[in-house]
């Protein structure tokens, strides 16, 4: 099936039914809410003014668009509200590559010529096939007019392509008023791994980065946020509203949720604070007032413990309800009445045990435990001697009052290096 560069397309003159020209090719679009890769019309430029010509009414296209209809039945162009046009929004944008995982700049966009049965009858359509990152693209659009056609193809011919499938693209919307003509292409986004979303995030310009972060939905948002360095974590949370940013933020693991907060100046983090829930907000809050290079700094406030006289059958019962993060599921902890320490079963026991078992009778020796105000030397030295996975924090009282992860314990070595 014959291709065809959108560079080349535009520009062209356009025939209509009478064989005289009409004006010339202005625009390419796409109705993404529609279909998301297939041609809706062109904007052509006519000595009346822009107007917008139908795909349908399209016969052929080679150096020129021929066209069934005569140029005073297309409707005016009046704007561009829930189309999506491919010089403008497209080239020369960064977009991002959901399969590569990265950034690139688009220099181009080749489009394919498709035949098709509709009503009975033989239609050519035309769809966006890829989307050209390479010098191919860019050297197209820069000796287009220069050279002659020939001898143009002649050198890009040489030049291997480097092209992304349509498929493969997210388009990074930075203009809110546009934004309902990219929903289906970011489902693309939200099916990545958080921490490639992060590294993604990180190379982007600010208004981008905030763009994607509008189109996330909050828990993988918040899950991506807690990957991302710090200073861009902070750039971000600022640039959006107080609500949304409070939406997000609700979603992170508390001491992550902290930990930025406390970054952020005082009356953007009590702004961010008022809009969260209460519960949610109460959690952060006590977080915030401990030094951050302390247990109770670095510790969250999510893990799972349940009463000294549980059984496997109990600890299973509380796991379903659990909505913390994975990390922290490692080890169910055991307290007494008073909110004591009194055990650790790992979760390898829980599976292999009958629901029957007391929990006491699985308990991990030795009960390894951390006091609030532990260096964060302290707290390194006893997952490098126990190789542990989560390590609980009790207060004076030998209360527990939370937990510190293994993955808290790579951020806070990272953050050394």
């Amino acid at each position: 099936m014959p291709s065809l560069p959108l560079s080349e397309l535009l520009g062209s003159p356009v025939i209509d039914a009478s064989g005289a020209p009409s004006g010339r090719v202005r625009e390419v679009t796409l109705a993404p809410q529609e279909d998301r890769d297939r041609i809706a019309s062109f904007i052509v430029r006519t000595k009346s003014g822009n107007r917008v010509l139908p795909y349908s009414a399209v016969s052929r296209i080679d150096d020129r668009v021929y066209t069934s209809s005569s140029a005073t039945d297309w409707p005016t162009a009046n704007g561009s509200e829930g189309m999506f046009l491919l010089e403008r929004d497209l080239l020369d944008q960064q977009v991002i590559d959901v399969h590569g995982r990265k950034v690139v700049r688009v220099n181009d966009v080749d489009l394919q010529l498709e035949s098709t049965k509709e009503a009975g009858r033989e239609h050519a359509i035309l769809r966006v096939l890829s989307v050209d990152i390479g010098t191919r693209g860019a050297l197209r659009r820069l000796l287009r007019g220069l050279a002659p056609r020939a001898v143009l193809h002649g050198l890009l011919d040489k030049i291997p392509p480097r092209t992304i499938p349509w498929n493969f693209v997210d388009v990074i919307e930075t203009d809110p008023a546009r934004r309902i003509k990219l929903k289906i292409a970011h489902e693309g986004i939200a099916k990545m791994h958080p921490a490639d979303i992060a590294d993604i995030v990180e190379d982007l310009a600010p208004a981008e980065r905030e763009a994607v972060f509008q189109t996330l939905d909050e828990g993988i948002a918040a899950e991506t946020l807690e990957e991302v360095e710090p200073k861009v974590q902070k750039a971000i949370v600022e640039s959006l509203d107080s609500e949304r940013a409070a939406d997000i933020v609700e979603e992170m693991d508390p001491d992550a949720a902290a930990d930025l907060l406390a970054d952020l100046p005082q009356d953007r983090t009590e702004q961010i604070l008022v809009e969260m829930e209460p519960e949610a907000s109460q959690e952060v809050v006590e977080l915030l007032e401990h030094r951050e290079e302390t247990a109770a700094g670095r510790m969250t406030t999510d893990f799972l413990a349940v009463p000294v006289s549980a059984s496997v059958e109990n600890a299973i019962g509380v796991m379903r309800e659990f909505e913390g993060g994975i990390e922290t599921v490692s080890t169910i902890y055991l307290v007494d009445s008073r909110g004591t320490l009194a055990g650790a079963v790992p979760l390898v026991k829980l599976v292999l045990a009958k629901p029957e078992t007391p929990l006491l009778s699985l308990t991990q020796e030795p009960l390894t435990s951390t006091r609030e105000e532990a260096s964060d030397n302290e707290v390194a030295e006893l997952f490098d001697k126990y190789n542990l996975l989560t390590l609980p924090v009790v207060d004076e009282h030998s209360r527990l009052v939370g937990v510190i992860t293994s993955d808290d314990v790579i951020t806070m070595l990272r953050s050394k290096l």
